[in-house]
């Protein structure tokens, strides 16, 4: 008769290479991944956020500079950084389409006060001004890459989830899709505003 603890080695075993095949190791990995990348995709996210105040003040400086435009960026971040971002959202798509909304219509405010402020030799003239301007040229670089990178992970956890026979495993362990940014999204984010170029009116 087999030992006890034979058996339970090989049970251990068995068991240990049936969640293997069936992708179980798999989403393990790649969960991870996708918390790793979403991860570093609110790091540059904040990054941005918090070198608005300084631009805005910067820009403030400027005394006919359209106050609309700043108006807005001020308030796309308020809205941006009201949504709370935790590791959960890429697990809720209702709550993860707010965030994404939310993120590209500060992306859109702040491309137009970097397109208005063109007009105003001034400000591209001040040294504060255009360093603050690199810097948020390279954390926007910096977000496309981390978004980039995400938007892969999950591809490839949500071909896990949908592909047979891991879809199976994915019922049993109750791995649902995860949500990634949208093509639309990425286009509006991509596409340049439309900025009217006209002087400001003299007092």
């Amino acid at each position: 008769m087999p030992h006890p603890r034979s058996m339970l080695t090989v049970a251990a075993l068995s068991s240990a290479a049936l969640l293997s095949g069936c992708g179980y190791n798999d989403f393990q990995r790649l969960d991870e991944e996708v918390k790793g990348g979403w991860s570093e995709v609110l790091n540059q996210y904040q990054r941005r956020s918090d070198l608005i105040p300084n631009i805005v003040a910067t820009v403030k400086g400027e005394a006919s500079f359209e106050q609309e435009t700043l108006t807005k960026v001020v308030e796309a971040r308020a809205s941006a950084t009201g949504i709370r971002a935790t590791p959960e959202l890429v697990n809720d798509p209702a709550a993860f389409q707010k965030f994404q909304a939310a993120q590209g219509q500060l992306t859109g405010a702040l491309s137009r006060l970097m397109v208005v402020s063109e007009q105003y030799p001034n400000l591209k003239a001040n040294a504060a001004f255009q360093d603050l301007r690199v810097q948020l040229e390279g954390t926007e670089n910096r977000i496309t890459v981390a978004r980039n990178r995400y938007i892969k992970t999950v591809q490839q956890y949500n071909v896990l989830t949908r592909s047979f026979p891991t879809n199976l495993t994915a019922m049993v362990f109750s791995y649902a899709t995860k949500p990634s940014f949208t093509v639309a999204n990425e286009a509006a984010i991509s596409a340049p505003p439309t900025v009217s170029f006209d002087k400001p009116a003299s007092k």
